[in-house]
This record gives structure tokens, sequence and C-alpha cells, in this order.
């Protein structure tokens, strides 16, 4: 328990110096956290991680715990009311990236199954950063600030089928060109 206590101290001090830094800057909150996370973390001063091996607590609660604020902040009368942006924009989004990166990697040689896992991983995008960052500039209000929410939040809903996908698709044939 008292490596947990003392890495959690790392980690906020580590946050608590360099978040006004980025800030101050100009950088944002969001590249302020993935700073400290650089700068204690095994390739600069080792203080955290083993290659992220140690960190993995840290990161699953960091992402219930987004999830958790997500929900916190969504009224069900607005999801509601989003639920056609939500499956029309976000399903199009995903759909879309996933398919043309699926087409690139088919064109590069990759087997199709590879090429669909790369292009489903390549179409999600952080929730976490992308909402810090819609917040800290004011574009939550706005049109486009809205279908980022939608997207962001189709993507939070889709990631379960996708990870209940990735096995079909690693058992699938590996052979991109017919040999």
């Amino acid at each position: 328990m008292g490596d947990l206590l003392l890495q959690a101290m790392v980690y906020l001090a580590a946050a608590v110096v360099c978040v006004p830094i980025a800030k101050r800057v100009g950088m944002g909150s969001v590249l302020g956290y993935l700073t400290a996370g650089i700068v204690i973390g095994p390739f600069l001063l080792g203080f955290i991680g083993e290659e992220g091996k140690d960190i993995m607590h840290f990161a699953e609660f960091g992402v219930v715990m987004m999830l958790f604020l997500v929900g916190l902040e969504l009224e069900p009368e607005a999801f509601w009311r989003m639920r056609h942006r939500v499956l029309g924009v976000g399903t199009q989004q995903l759909v879309g990236t996933a398919l043309a990166c699926a087409a690139v990697g088919m064109a590069l040689g990759l087997a199709p199954a590879t090429s669909l896992a790369i292009g489903l991983a390549l179409a999600m995008s952080s929730t976490a950063i992308a909402l810090q960052s819609l917040k800290e500039k004011g574009l939550m209000g706005t049109a486009a600030g809205q279908q980022s929410f939608a997207v962001l939040l189709f993507q939070d809903i889709a990631v379960i089928p996708i990870l209940a996908l990735l096995p079909l698709l690693a058992t699938a044939p590996a052979v991109a060109d017919g040999h």
C-alpha cells in the first residue's frame, strides 16, 4: 500500500508542477499532463513504471472516472435529443475512418482482418483529451463542439463491440494477397 501511495504522490506532484507551466505557456492542461507523464516515466526520470506496467491500475481507474464524469454531465433528456447526432455522425466518423484506414492497410499489403483492426484502432479518439480541449477553448456550446461530443460519445459506446470483434479478427486468416 505504501508503494501505491508513493506513486500517487509522484503523479500528483508531477501534475501540480507541469500543468500550470503548460497552461502558462499556452499549451493547455492536456499537454501538461502528457508532459508530466513523460517526465516521470521510465524513459526520462524513471520515477514510475517499467514501460507502464506499474501504472495500469491508475490508468484503469482514470478511464472509469472519466466515463463516470461524462455520465454525470450528460442529462438523459440531452442525450435523447442528441441520439440522431450520436448515431449518425458518430457512425459516419467511426465507420468512414476505419474503412479508409483499412483500405490504406490493404493497399500496403496487410491482410484484410489486420487492416480492419488497425483501422478501428485509428478511428478512435481520446475522450478525455478531446473533451478537455473543447472545454478549455470554450467550444462545447458551439455546433462543432456538440458534433465532436456526439462522435466521442459514440466511440465510447462502440468500444465494447469493437473489443469483442478484435479476437475474431485475430483468428482470421493472415493472407493479404492470396498466398
